[in-house]
C-alpha cells in the first residue's frame, strides 16, 4: 500500500471516528440533560478534557506513542484559547436564541475560509465556495427556527466565531508547523484547556442554569451518564485533532454540519422527535452540498497530486540529460577513489 493510500485510509478513519463519537455523545448528553436534568455543559466538558489528558498520559506510560515538547508558550495560548472557546459558545447558547446560536456555527465556515486567505494566503476554488453555499444554505433551512437578536448575544457569538475558528486554524497549523502528532498535541495542550474550563466551568453554568454544580444531587443514573460521557469524549477529542491535522478546519466544520444532520435524523428515527417538511429538504440540500464539497475536494488533492508528479519527474528527467550534472558526478566518483581509498586499500 502506498504512501497516499494510507493517507487516504486513515483519514477515511479519522473522519469515521468523529462522526460516530460525536454523535454518540450528543445522544448521551442529550439524556444526561434534558431527562436527568444535569445542565451543566462547561463544567462537564472541563472533565471530559480532564479525563482524556488521564488516558492519554496512561497511554504515554504504555508507550502507544512519543512525547515530544515543543514550544511552550504556543501550546499554552492555544490550550486556553480552545478552553475560552468552548466557554464562549456555550455562553453564546445562554445568552441568544437556539435558531441564532445556529446562525453562530453556520457563520464559523466562511470566517474561517475568510482568515485563511486572509492571514494564510490559502486560496478556495470557486467550486469548493459554491458547494459550501449549498452546504450552509441547507444547515440552515434544517436547524434555523427563530432569530431573536440581542445586542449582548450578539457580541457573545461575535467573540465565540472568531475564537473558535482561530483555535482550529491553530491547530492544524502548530501540527505542521513543529511535526507533532494530533496526539501529542491534545496531549500537552489538554492541562490547559481543561483548567481553563474547571475554573471559570461553575460560575458560567451558574450564570446560565441559576443552580450550583456542586448542590446538585448525584445519583447512580447520574454518575453513570457523566462516566459514559467522559469515556465517550475521548475518542471525540482525539477524532477533532486528527481531522483536523489530516484535512483542514473548513473540512472539519463540514463534517460538524453533518454530525447535525445525523442527529436530527436520528432523533426522529429512535426518539421521534418532531419532523417537518423544512428538516427534510434542508438536510438533503446539505448531503448535496457534501457531496459536492468532497468531490472538489478529491479533485484538486488529485490535481495537486498529478502536478506534483510531473514537476518530480520533469526535474529527474532534466536532471539525466544534463551532461554536465553527468560529468562533475563522474569527476566526483574518480577524485574521490584516490584520496581516500577503499578499506582494503587502507
Amino acid at each position: 500500500m502506498g504512501e497516499g493510500e494510507r493517507f487516504q485510509l486513515g483519514t477515511v478513519g479519522a473522519l469515521t471516528l468523529s462522526v460516530v463519537s460525536s454523535v454518540s455523545i450528543v445522544i448521551c448528553n442529550k439524556a444526561l440533560m434534558s431527562s436527568l436534568h444535569f445542565n451543566f455543559a462547561t463544567t462537564l466538558t472541563s472533565w471530559h478534557l480532564l479525563v482524556t489528558f488521564c488516558s492519554l498520559h496512561m497511554a504515554l506510560k504504555m508507550r502507544f506513542f512519543e512525547h515530544k515538547p515543543f514550544e511552550q508558550q504556543a501550546v499554552m495560548g492555544f490550550g486556553i484559547l480552545n478552553g475560552i472557546s468552548i466557554g464562549l459558545l456555550n455562553l453564546s447558547l445562554g445568552f441568544n436564541s437556539v435558531g441564532f446560536y445556529q446562525m453562530t456555527k453556520l457563520a464559523i465556515i466562511p470566517c474561517t475560509v475568510l482568515l485563511e486567505t486572509l492571514f494564510l494566503a490559502k486560496k478556495f476554488s470557486k467550486r469548493v465556495q459554491f458547494s459550501l453555499c449549498i452546504l450552509l444554505l441547507g444547515v440552515g433551512i434544517a436547524t434555523v427556527t427563530d432569530l431573536q437578536l440581542n445586542a449582548l448575544g450578539s457580541f457573545l457569538s461575535l467573540l465565540a466565531v472568531i475564537a473558535t475558528c482561530v483555535a482550529q486554524i491553530m491547530t492544524n497549523t502548530i501540527q505542521k508547523k513543529y511535526k507533532v502528532s494530533s496526539t501529542q498535541l491534545l496531549y500537552q495542550s489538554c492541562p490547559y484547556q481543561s483548567a481553563t474550563l474547571l475554573i471559570s466551568g461553575p460560575y458560567l453554568d451558574k450564570l446560565l442554569t441559576g443552580y450550583s454544580v456542586f448542590a446538585f444531587k448525584y445519583t447512580t443514573e447520574v454518575t453513570a451518564f457523566i462516566i459514559l460521557s467522559c469515556l465517550i469524549s475521548i475518542s471525540v477529542n482525539f477524532s477533532t485533532f486528527l481531522v483536523i491535522g489530516k484535512t483542514s478546519p473548513v473540512t472539519y466544520q463540514v463534517l460538524g454540519h453533518l454530525k447535525t444532520c445525523l442527529v436530527l435524523a436520528f432523533g426522529y428515527i429512535l426518539i421521534r422527535n418532531p419532523f417537518s417538511w423544512r428538516n427534510i429538504l434542508g438536510i438533503l440540500i446539505a448531503l448535496v452540498g457534501m457531496i459536492l464539497y468532497s468531490y472538489c475536494c478529491t479533485l484538486e488533492s488529485q490535481q495537486k497530486a498529478a502536478e506534483a508528479a510531473a514537476q518530480a519527474s520533469g526535474q529527474a528527467r532534466d536532471g539525466e540529460d544534463d551532461p554536465l550534472i553527468g560529468m562533475e558526478s563522474g569527476n566526483a566518483a574518480f577524485n574521490k577513489r584516490p584520496l581516500y581509498g577503499s578499506k582494503g586499500e587502507d
